[in-house]
């Protein structure tokens, strides 16, 4: 997916950032009135694959604005990310699904929320047209309870669709993913009937097919007639996938939209770690199956020079970095999120 990023950020300078940092307790001006130093050197990431895209084009912009600090960004998917983390591999990392005690020693790191997004049900039936799924449905297809395209169940929330008989092939993820606990706990969560349980991995049923990342399930539908998947919106957006409508909490239909995440961080609950779930939140507007994304930085760093590099480039993200997040499919966070997560970061890496 390539963006118009210059266009988009043709007006920050590395003096407004600058500026923006020592608003945020991140920069100085010098007795001359200069904007103060920005950082430099390279710092290293890696994680989830889910909000690629994003980092992707805030990695590109903010090159724009201080090309002196190199940010890499390896979209490994959150398990290893987390794991990598845990041992030190990364500056900080990207993650869907929250850090378990055996991924990372408790009290080491920090979440900070950057973005959140809708993960789709995307489905290649070429003769079906647009379809809508109930939760229970869902829960039904992906644990291989219902097989073929023409089930009772699925022909009832579609009355007017053209339903073959043909046998229904699930797209999963190969890696441990935080896209993968996100939907699962959505099915674990929303509906009585889920089995298989919630996690990075999950032991699917034998007709799913694995791809590794969100780009090899979105490979995967767009092969096989007669499949479905779970793949975030920027993925499904940038090769074309069909996407079904999800009932909500409010028994609504909701398609996979901006607005429809934007709604369900609305009704979401924010916990003292900065964490929260927006799955099958309230109103009648929400889409259900609205996905959060963190960064978690190290509440100690070794080296000054790398700590003041995460700071401002997580602050750029935050603050300027927003402004990209619709264009790359993504719901920006609300003001007062966006606020306390800068406000974790400014107090976790103080100057």
């Amino acid at each position: 997916m390539k963006l118009n990023r210059r266009a988009i950020f043709g007006g920050i300078t590395a003096g407004t950032l600058a500026l923006g940092l020592a608003a945020c307790g991140g920069g100085s001006d010098d007795e001359n009135g200069s904007d103060g130093d920005l950082a430099s050197g390279e710092i290293n990431a890696s994680g989830a694959s889910f909000p690629d895209a994003f980092y992707a084009a805030a990695i590109e912009a903010y090159a724009e604005v201080n090309p002196d600090l190199i940010v890499s960004y390896n979209p490994t998917g959150s398990g290893t990310g987390k794991s990598e983390f845990g041992e030190g591999l990364n500056d900080f990392a990207g993650t869907d699904s929250l850090v378990k005690d055996e991924e990372v020693e408790p009290g080491t790191y920090q979440y900070l929320p950057t973005v959140a997004a809708p993960i789709t049900v995307a489905y290649n039936l070429p003769e079906a047209g647009d379809l809508q799924f109930e939760q229970e449905t869902l829960a039904a297809i992906f644990q291989g309870d219902i097989t073929t395209w023409n089930d009772e169940a699925i022909a009832a929330a579609n009355p007017e669709a053209d339903l073959p008989d043909t046998a229904i092939t699930l797209a999963v993820r190969s890696d441990g993913s935080g896209t993968t606990t996100n939907f699962s706990k959505f099915l674990d969560e929303a509906t009585d009937t889920w089995t298989l349980g919630s996690g990075d991995t999950i032991e699917w049923p034998g007709n799913s097919i694995a791809g590794e990342k969100n780009t090899g399930v979105a490979q995967i539908i767009q092969d096989t007639e007669g499949s479905i998947g779970y793949i975030d919106l920027a993925d499904a957006t940038e090769v074309g996938l069909v996407t079904a409508s999800v009932e909500n909490a409010e028994g609504a239909f909701v398609a996979p939209t901006l607005e429809g995440a934007t709604a369900a961080l609305d009704g979401a609950e924010l916990n003292d770690d900065l964490s929260y779930n927006p799955l099958n939140a309230a109103g009648a507007e929400s889409y259900p199956i609205t996905a959060p994304t963190y960064l978690i930085i190290h509440t100690e760093y070794e080296d000054a020079e790398t700590a003041a590099g995460v700071k401002e480039f997580i602050t750029f993200l935050l603050t300027d970095g927003q402004d990209l997040a619709a264009d790359a499919h993504f719901a920006a966070l609300p003001e007062g999120l966006r606020q306390q997560a800068l406000d974790a970061l400014n107090s976790t890496i103080a100057d």
